[in-house]
């Protein structure tokens, strides 16, 4: 093949890479200089879907002309770039649809059989996203070939001088957890836009000896970038001209002296004292009783006036309310997002829905204490749930309810003070110590075998089942006792 770019220099190639948009897979095979046979191999080869890496193999291959490879060294190595091949794709309903990173950017395999490097800037990590070319192609489930996906954006990348700060910063919080030999705990949610990605399924042969703990092995990871933070690369830098949200570091040079999370949380605890009152005057912000409203104080605290702020967004940072009342106990239990019952019957535990996102989440917990008849801001602290609760006792519970639902779920009507109350023999909240399964709407719809219908809302109040009856939405709620019992100490007393 003949080379039509100098691999020593990033604007020839990626002025190169750049004639790629536009094309589809198909195309830039169909258009190389193979002959017709080796063509079909090609075509065969790369058009199978289980071939991991399988696209970007092909423009490294077919479009590039260099041999794909797992070196750890940047593949234009003369020139520092490294190239990335991603998807992309659109989400929402209707004629509003917004734009997003199909799924993380893995970087690099990270080595837990060696000694770390401690400097950043003389790491692999460094060596492989200072200076990216990022290929992202539309991934549409709907054509018959993935070799038929689009090729719309390709733009050399680096990470901004904000956003490197903190990538340096989690690439330690990684390399001193794997150093204390607990590599075996790692999380996706222990950081913030960096994180290690697991790699490899639960057989043995993906789990490896630790160098700082060799008695415990751990399961294989990556060094990642976010899903949530490849989709603000995606919009602000390639599409362009899709809103974006507000950023909570507006200077880097704050970066230099704290750590991010450190900085939220000191905005958030230069209140603490105040009354959620108070805040709402501070903020020009109406107090109610909405439930949104602890978690609207917070963001006002970070100087967001939005619901969205740019770090939490590219982090799966999430905002959660906490309310103690005058008992020192959590007003309620914490919602998670709707996950539909049907689907949890085909899912194996590490690629469910439930897994997922407690290992990607990041949780920012911003507690309020009651004093009277108002709630006075405590301060605030990042947690994330544990690896060794995830993969127990929350394990334990998300089986126990998978197992009543693919047996079938069995509705009890019982006669109440208030009208016919619709029971159910799904695990109850005591069953569990971290998560129990509850209504997801104030409103209830029950449909039964025989097309009866019951219940105060209507049929967009339910979901259905596998055996095609219908129930109130449900999802998993966080215990309110587990989150009290997570609390540092500082913000449970008086």
């Amino acid at each position: 093949m003949n080379i039509k770019y100098d691999k020593t220099d990033p604007l020839s190639i990626e002025a190169y890479g750049k004639k790629m948009v536009g094309k589809t897979f198909l195309d830039i095979i169909q258009e190389s200089s193979e002959p017709y046979e080796t063509k079909q191999e090609l075509i065969t080869s790369y058009g199978n879907k289980k071939r991991k890496g399988g696209l970007g193999n092909l423009i490294e291959e077919v479009y590039f002309g260099y041999k794909a490879n797992s070196d750890q060294s940047a593949d234009f190595l003369e020139a520092g770039v490294e190239l990335k091949a991603s998807p992309y794709e659109y989400v929402g309903k209707g004629k509003v649809k917004d734009v997003r990173a199909g799924e993380r950017l893995v970087v690099t395999m990270i080595d837990y059989q060696n000694p770390m490097e401690d400097d950043y800037f003389k790491s692999h990590v460094h060596e492989k996203i200072n200076k990216m070319l990022l290929v992202y192609y539309l991934r549409n489930r709907n054509l018959p070939s993935n070799l038929d996906y689009p090729i719309d954006y390709v733009k050399l990348y680096s990470p901004t001088q904000a956003d490197l700060k903190i990538i340096q910063d989690d690439y330690k919080k990684i390399n001193d957890k794997i150093k204390l030999g607990k590599a075996h705990e790692l999380s996706e949610s222990d950081t913030i836009y960096l994180s290690a990605c697991t790699k490899g399924s639960t057989a043995a042969k993906s789990w490896v000896p630790q160098y700082y703990n060799p008695e415990v092995k751990a399961k294989k990871r990556a060094y990642s970038l976010k899903q949530g933070f490849m989709t603000q690369v995606l919009k602000n830098y390639l599409v362009k001209d899709i809103d974006t949200y507000e950023p909570i570091i507006k200077n880097p040079a704050e970066l230099n002296e704290q750590t991010f999370e450190d900085i939220v949380q000191n905005r958030i605890h230069q209140h603490n004292g105040k009354t959620d009152e108070a805040l709402c005057v501070e903020f020009d912000r109406v107090y109610n009783n909405d439930k949104s409203l602890w978690a609207d104080l917070a963001l006002r605290m970070l100087g967001i006036k939005s619901n969205k702020a740019e770090e939490f967004v590219k982090a799966n940072i999430v905002v959660k309310a906490v309310r103690i009342n005058e008992n020192n106990k959590i007003v309620e239990s914490s919602s998670l997002p709707s996950m539909p019952l049907i689907e949890l019957v085909d899912e194996e535990w590490e690629e469910s829905k439930l897994y997922k996102y407690f290992e990607e989440t990041k949780f920012l917990l911003v507690v309020f204490k009651k004093v009277g008849d108002r709630y006075v801001l405590k301060g605030s602290q990042f947690w994330n749930m544990p690896e060794s609760k995830l993969n127990t006792v929350v394990k334990d519970g998300w089986e126990q309810i998978r197992k009543v639902v693919k047996e079938g779920i069995v509705f009890t009507p019982s006669q109440q003070s208030n009208g016919i109350v619709i029971k159910n023999n799904l695990p109850k909240k005591g069953a569990n110590e971290v998560i129990h399964l509850r209504p997801h709407t104030s409103k209830s719809y029950y449909v039964f075998e025989d097309g009866t219908t019951h219940g105060s809302g209507n049929i967009n109040n339910s979901e259905v089942l596998p055996d095609g009856r219908r129930m109130t939405k449900q999802s998993f709620w966080i215990n309110n006792s587990f989150l009290y019992s997570v609390l540092e100490e500082h913000l449970k007393n008086e």
